[in-house]
């Protein structure tokens, strides 16, 4: 799927799918991180009816899986996020539908699957306030707050390609549309990362979560969380989940690898703070290893956009079929009859 994807796109969309900040070391870290974990498989259990089902915030679903939540599908499909709301509603897991998405949120959430919203702290609180309440009003199952972009990191592959949405693809839940500054080429560096200067804040606190906690009914997850005193005072702040995730190595280079970050944080969260990764997630196999290391589930990104860019809703389709087979294979194998058993199985770290 990613062949066919990047053989699909422009060079320059190609870049912003799957480019990472700085010297681009935290996204190779993330899989390298991933590929170490060994798993010790238990013998002699009954494995002959694996179950994937789980429940996440009250609901139940397919697989430990969600998608995550990326800007601007309609850059790869015409379609954009109609399509993997389609595809993750038929595969029983949710999608989650950026800040950014280009379709808006009201039409995402009426395809009628388990949608999440992501939610990006704007400079306009007011305007901030009015998507959670879209949000609800559209039905979303959880709110998603991510955490660890006070501006976008420094892409090197957009700054060179000085990228610009085209026309037709904008931010449709924001009230810019197609006169942001991320349609307008700037004399150098990345038109997407001069408009999310502008529209983000880099003020945001605990007390805006302490605040959103207070103002929202819905389950509320933070997302962009690496450090196990973050992921105790969202706990103890009332957050539902956290993800472990270091924006796919797109924020901060040099940070750790999520998988990495994720059993200090999960020993941490505890209690009913559940406890997601993203970052690096590429097969059924890497969603055993979350899990065996205190995931409850796993968000996954690029594959979701490999599969649109490549096939449409069948891609994505294709995409979370895959990984609901290897994961079934892989918890067969390692002697788990479901997800809660993956808890019991022993990891080791090899040397890459």
């Amino acid at each position: 799927m990613e062949r066919a994807a990047r053989h699909a796109l422009p060079a320059d969309v190609w870049d912003f799918v799957s480019g990472g900040s700085g010297a681009e070391e935290t996204l190779a870290a993330n899989r390298a991180a991933v590929r170490r974990i060994a798993l010790v498989p238990r013998v002699l259990r009954d494995v002959a009816h694996c179950a994937l089902e789980t429940t996440l915030f009250g609901a139940p679903q397919a697989m430990p899986v969600a998608t995550a939540p990326i800007a601007y599908h309609s850059l790869v499909h015409p379609e954009g996020e109609l399509a993997g709301a389609r595809a993750a509603k038929a595969a029983g897991v949710p999608f989650t539908a950026s800040t950014l998405s280009s379709c808006p949120i009201e039409d995402i959430a009426a395809i009628g699957g388990t949608v999440w919203f992501q939610l990006y702290w704007l400079r306009d609180r007011k305007a901030t306030f009015e998507l959670v309440e879209r949000a609800e009003a559209a039905g979303c199952a959880a709110l998603v707050l991510t955490v660890d972009v006070p501006w976008m990191g420094r892409r090197l592959r957009d700054v060179r390609n000085r990228f610009v949405l085209p026309p037709g693809v904008e931010a449709a839940n924001l009230a810019w549309g197609s006169a942001s500054e991320a349609h307008r080429v700037q004399t150098s560096g990345s038109a997407v990362a001069t408009h999310t200067q502008a529209a983000f804040t880099p003020s945001l606190t605990w007390a805006d979560v302490e605040e959103l906690r207070r103002r929202t009914r819905l389950p509320l997850i933070l997302k962009g969380v690496l450090d196990p005193q973050d992921a105790r005072r969202a706990a103890d702040t009332g957050v539902d989940g956290v993800v472990v995730s270091n924006h796919g190595g797109r924020q901060l280079d040099g940070a750790v690898a999520a998988i990495d970050a994720l059993g200090a944080v999960a020993e941490e969260a505890g209690g009913d703070c559940r406890v997601l990764l993203d970052s690096g997630i590429r097969s059924g196999t890497d969603v055993l290893r979350a899990l065996a290391l205190g995931a409850d589930a796993v968000l996954v990104g690029r594959p979701v956009l490999w599969g649109l860019a490549a096939a449409g809703e069948p891609g994505v389709a294709h995409v979370l079929h895959l990984l609901a087979a290897e994961l079934r294979d892989a918890l067969g194998l390692a002697g788990c009859d479901g997800v809660a058993a993956a808890r019991e199985i022993r990891t080791v770290r090899g040397a890459g």
